[in-house]
């Protein structure tokens, strides 16, 4: 690994590092992925890497390339101490609102662990049901926290192959290149097409027929 990519980490886990000089030792991340496309599930993860883990190229999952994350996301799980997965579909965001259903999946991902972790660190999100374990809002937080950007990556790779595997099924959306989200071409197609069961609709009640 390069020296600067090494530097890049060792930055990037200060926020842990603070904590394990406190004497804790699982430091759990969490993002999600899918707040804000029109289709698909809200997905979040939650995630506890060792104290020494150091995976080149773990980042905030915007600034990874598709391919890349998936080569990451596997080095992430076959590393993790614990890591867990929630996800709610569609219909429960039209139901509870896209924020209340985010903080559905959290604690869904946190029921997963089969490790308790000593302190939660999340991006942004306040007012959560972290099983009364003490947590750390950050805003921006998969760029500032290892942990939080093995989360993101988690998440938007889990997410990403959702997406992938409802393309087949409703191929005239193209979900394969947008994953859902607000494309132009994604608004033509419901417009053409009218939408499908995988849409948000108090998402896209502006563009149903």
């Amino acid at each position: 690994m390069k020296e600067k990519e090494v530097l890049r980490l060792q930055q990037l886990k200060q926020i842990e590092n603070e904590f394990y000089q406190n004497e804790m030792n699982f430091i759990c991340g969490i993002d999600e992925a899918g707040r804000g496309p029109l289709a698909g599930p809200v997905v979040v993860a939650s995630v506890i890497m060792p104290k020494d883990s150091m995976i080149e190229g773990v980042n905030d999952s915007k600034k990874v390339s598709e391919k890349k994350r998936e080569s990451i996301y596997e080095q992430i799980i076959e590393e993790a101490i614990s890591y867990g997965v929630g996800i709610v579909g569609q219909e429960e965001i039209d139901e509870l609102n896209i924020l209340n259903a985010t903080k559905k999946a959290l604690t869904m991902s946190l029921q997963e662990l089969k490790v308790r972790p000593d302190m939660i660190l999340v991006d942004a999100l306040e007012k959560i049901d972290t099983l009364q374990i003490p947590y750390q809002s950050i805003i921006k937080g998969d760029a500032k926290s290892y942990s939080i950007a093995a989360a993101s990556i988690i998440a938007k790779v889990t997410r990403d192959r959702i997406m992938r595997q409802w393309d087949e099924v409703y191929p005239q959306y193209g979900f394969l290149g947008h994953k859902g989200y607000g494309t132009k071409a994604h608004i033509e197609a419901i417009k053409e097409y009218g939408i499908c069961p995988l849409h948000r609709r108090s998402f896209v009640k502006n563009f149903m027929k």
